[in-house]
């Protein structure tokens, strides 16, 4: 029913469909707060992340792409989280992890929840909006340049993948 008044809304009053709390400030794993909403505008692909992960070698493909599509606005953001048991300790762990082993230099988040009753706002209201949870590490959310879920991907979708890059060619062409 849910899905019903979202889609009445979005034909009648063009109130959008799948929009999700991007206010929620994540803390940034190099201090302060990222704050989603403050790259409006622009698309921003949220991945949550593990260190200890058979998919972590997908960190070189997320600096590729933000590498590739930087300049011209795509925000990666990268969210580490041990909701699978796959992360390492702590915050510094993390970052001296990835900036050592894969060059990272994108926006990373602290260590945090990504699913159940203590999820991050922003995957609470994903989960709330759009049903997608994320089922293992490395799941990968597009928002558009309005703000709203252009997508969803599981962990087997490469960061470089066509399914991936032709949406954020579309948007920044």
């Amino acid at each position: 029913m849910r899905q019903f008044i979202y889609a009445v809304l979005f034909a009648v009053f063009g109130i959008p469909v799948q929009a999700v709390d991007l206010s929620a400030p994540f803390l940034s794993i190099d201090g302060g707060e990222l704050r989603l909403d403050d790259w409006a505008g622009r698309p921003i692909l949220v991945v949550n992340t593990a260190s200890q992960c058979a998919f972590t070698r997908q960190y070189a493909d997320l600096q590729a792409l933000y590498d590739r599509y930087r300049n011209q606005g795509l925000v990666v953001v990268s969210v580490p989280s041990d909701d699978f048991n796959q992360e390492l300790a702590t915050e510094a762990e993390v970052k001296a992890f990835c900036e050592v082993q894969f060059g990272l230099d994108h926006p990373m988040t602290s260590i945090t929840k990504v699913r159940g009753a203590g999820a991050h706002p922003f995957y609470a209201s994903l989960k709330a909006e759009t049903g997608f949870v994320p089922r293992w590490n490395f799941n990968k959310v597009l928002i558009d340049p309005n703000g709203e879920v252009a997508a969803t991907f599981g962990s087997r979708v490469a960061p470089m993948s066509s399914k991936i890059t032709d949406r954020i060619d579309a948007f920044l062409n």
